[in-house]
């Protein structure tokens, strides 16, 4: 017990550090959300039922018992390494995102209903591996905003990209360009965003991460020919503030369905 709350006390204090940091570099940031974005790697066959089980059975209804959400559980439809199960996390503050899973400890309810899959045995694990990002929102897109389609459970899919930059100074001048005129562009084009998000923590920083929903990949792929050729994204992308460097060196494109359980 005594050691619980050692590391409880311990993480709460790394965050609340954390969060002073992420206030002094963007006073604004109190008023956005973060968003916690896991994947969960897989091999066909049990793993894939048991996890999607945990999630619409343990995790979900517990993170929304804290508040948390809606929450965001997809599968990989395009991208490397599927199977891969994709959780989006949304929370109020980085302290939220710190204790979670000690928070989760503490839920009785939660840990009866997650047994079969957090004591998996080693030869009968219930995932490979996960990998964990933690993402401030856009000051210019401070809220997950999930397409009407969530809410009726209709057909819908998600495009997730990832933009690296060479260096922090691009980083900072790409996230720049989102706000300078981007977001509005992507409205124009019929686009849905759900989140823009700043990686806080994660692998091959500095990145971002966007998601967009669709209807199909039919109105995927026109909805980005009417981006591409908007007069208006040929001058913002051509604006010397912007175009002096390949400002993104790197862009992993996903696109994920909902899982039966996703709130999104």
């Amino acid at each position: 017990m005594e050691r619980r709350r050692f590391l409880a006390a311990s993480i709460a204090t790394s965050a609340v550090a954390l969060a002073g940091n992420a206030a002094a570099q963007a006073p604004s940031t109190q008023s956005r959300e973060f968003y916690q974005l896991r994947r969960y790697n897989l091999k066909s066959g049990p793993q894939t039922k048991l996890t999607e089980s945990y999630f619409a059975d343990a995790l979900i209804p517990a993170l929304t018992r804290m508040g948390m959400g809606p929450i965001g559980a997809f599968s990989s439809t395009i991208g490397p390494e599927t199977p891969a199960y994709y959780l989006l996390i949304p929370g109020s503050s980085i302290e939220a995102h710190a204790t979670l899973d000690l928070r989760l400890a503490q839920d009785a309810a939660f840990m009866k209903l997650a047994e079969p899959f957090w004591n998996a045995t080693a030869a009968a694990p219930a995932f490979q591996r996960v990998e964990s990002s933690l993402l401030a929102a856009f000051e210019g897109w401070p809220k997950l905003t999930p397409p009407a389609s969530s809410a009726t459970n209709a057909k819908r899919i998600f495009q997730l990209r990832i933009y690296e930059s060479p260096s922090n100074g691009d980083h900072v001048r790409k996230v720049e360009m989102f706000h300078s005129g981007e977001f509005e562009i992507f409205k124009a084009a019929g686009f849905h965003p759900v989140f823009f998000g700043d990686t806080q923590i994660g692998a091959r920083m500095p990145n971002l991460h966007y998601m967009l929903a669709f209807k199909d990949m039919a109105e995927l792929d026109a909805q980005w020919d009417v981006f591409r050729n908007d007069p208006a994204w040929k001058k913002l992308s051509a604006s010397p503030r912007f175009s002096f460097d390949n400002i993104v060196d790197n862009i992993t494109n996903l696109v994920l369905s909902p899982l039966a359980c996703s709130q999104i």
